[in-house]
């Protein structure tokens, strides 16, 4: 069960990531988790993408989707896996199809849940993060038992810089430019599933395990 989870930010695509780990037993492959591995490591494929971001620049597409193809390949991968933020691009996303086909498999499900931006944003400035254990509830979904107190640690609940309105919609602009066309690709594909994101954390995760079984 190979899965790509697509949607905005905000929309809830890292929530039902949790859950389909925590179901199918399978894991989240995060481009951050595999840059500072194999940084740590020293590998090749590491040493080179430690070349472009120590001088400030992005990682190439290419060397992008050979790190994440070389994880794909580590056997806890072996009976599916979920790619949280790649690809981000149609020329990543080309670049993966052609990487995977090589090895003779493919991408099985990508998960589009859909929301609008205002929806979006609304639920972003809602969202507070324990400046201590880093814990998340929201004022309205999952509000704290006691206001601006983490209920885990008892530290300050904080707005993140990330979800205030102003810096929500740089982020979604840039969604709309350069990942929302992976819909389309997606589609043409045959494995797109859209899911309405305004169903709530339990409506979103039916809708998940119906599509998956």
């Amino acid at each position: 069960m190979k899965i790509i989870m697509l949607g905005a930010p905000g929309a809830g695509k890292g929530t039902h990531a949790k859950g389909i780990v925590a179901k199918y037993k399978i894991p989240t492959i995060s481009t951050g988790d595999i840059f500072r591995q194999n940084i740590k490591e020293g590998t090749e494929l590491g040493k080179k993408a430690k070349g472009y971001m120590d001088a400030g620049e992005l990682v190439p597409d290419e060397l992008v989707c050979d790190l994440v193809v070389d994880r794909l390949a580590k056997d806890d991968c072996k009976d599916g896996y979920i790619l949280d933020g790649f690809p981000r691009t149609i020329q990543q996303a080309e670049a993966l199809t052609e990487a995977l086909k090589k090895q003779g498999t493919a991408i099985d499900y990508a998960l589009d849940i859909e929301m609008e931006d205002q929806a979006i944003i609304d639920r972003m400035a809602g969202r507070r993060v324990c400046a201590k254990c880093g814990a998340t509830f929201h004022v309205v979904n999952i509000p704290p038992k006691k206001e601006g107190v983490c209920d885990n640690c008892g530290g300050d609940l904080e707005l993140r810089d990330d979800d205030a309105p102003e810096t929500v919609k740089k982020r979604l602009n840039v969604y709309h430019e350069q990942t929302a066309p992976l819909i389309e690709y997606y589609k043409k594909q045959g494995i797109l599933h859209e899911i309405d994101g305004t169903l709530g954390i339990d409506g979103v995760a039916a809708k998940v395990a119906e599509i998956l079984g």
